[in-house]
């Protein structure tokens, strides 16, 4: 048995009509979602394409807004999305305030060189995330898997300026985050340091060890993992037909030893 969350990733208008990241789709996916009885995780970029440490653009409705303004459109625009799935109820069960966010949102005024505002914009995206359902869980996700000390330089900056968040999620990508040690050595750090669940955010290689490290956190409190991207990125578990590869049943090993345990 494979126990899921789907993370589903938000784009202000991305490809509109073409795929499922407009509000419209979202809702149609979210009904898919818990109608399986899945876990729903909802990734807002506040970008009209995707965001990640090397993009992080503006909406082209929200170029023209001064701070102040850009600030409330976060706080209403995050707002409207949840309000609408509360409505239908299919309400995400975590929420991301931005993706793979090490660099900041928004940018210029919200980039990490920048944050004073950058904390007031993660403030108003999880302000109208509580507003909305105040148990909701709340991720802020960097993208440094094995990179501590940038790690804590961003959270430290966050937590100094009052963003109050619930979990800690990382990406991870040898190319770029290192090895499988330095992982565990931030995680495990990261976990001791903040006393917060820690979650592998993003991944695909060595989904075995990746899982390892990830349920063998200090306290036993990492929460898991979110594979990305199924269908073709490095270890895919999918085929372009949709149809399961023989890899996917690793999830089954993992499952048996770390979760239903």
């Amino acid at each position: 048995m494979i126990i899921m969350i789907v993370i589903f990733f938000f784009f202000s208008c991305y490809s509109p009509g073409k795929g499922f990241c407009d509000l419209a789709h979202t809702m149609q996916m979210a009904q898919r979602i818990k109608k399986r009885g899945l876990k729903f995780l909802l990734d807002f970029h506040y970008s009209d394409t995707w965001a990640d440490p090397g993009k992080q653009y503006k909406p082209s409705e929200w170029k023209r807004l001064d701070f102040m303004q850009l600030s409330t459109k976060v706080y209403e625009y995050t707002k409207l999305v949840l309000s609408s799935l509360k409505a239908q109820g299919t309400l995400p069960d975590m929420v991301q305030t931005g993706n793979e966010i090490n660099h900041g949102i928004l940018w210029p005024e919200g980039s990490i060189q920048h944050p004073d505002s950058l904390a007031i914009l993660l403030k108003a995206g999880i302000a109208a995330a509580k507003e909305i359902d105040p148990p909701i869980i709340t991720m802020l996700h960097i993208a440094l898997g094995g990179q501590n000390d940038e790690s804590e330089f961003f959270l430290d900056n966050m937590i100094n300026r009052n963003v109050s968040f619930d979990v800690i999620g990382e990406s991870y990508y040898p190319k770029w985050h290192g090895t499988l040690r330095d992982l565990e050595s931030n995680l495990s750090a990261l976990k001791k340091k903040y006393n917060k669940p820690v979650i592998v955010a993003e991944y695909s290689q060595l989904k075995k060890e990746v899982n390892t490290i990830a349920f063998s956190l200090p306290g036993f409190d990492g929460k898991g993992t979110f594979i990305w991207e199924p269908l073709n990125t490095w270890e895919s578990i999918f085929d372009k037909q949709g149809r399961s590869k023989e890899s996917i049943n690793v999830y089954d090993e993992i499952s048996k030893e770390y979760i239903q345990r």
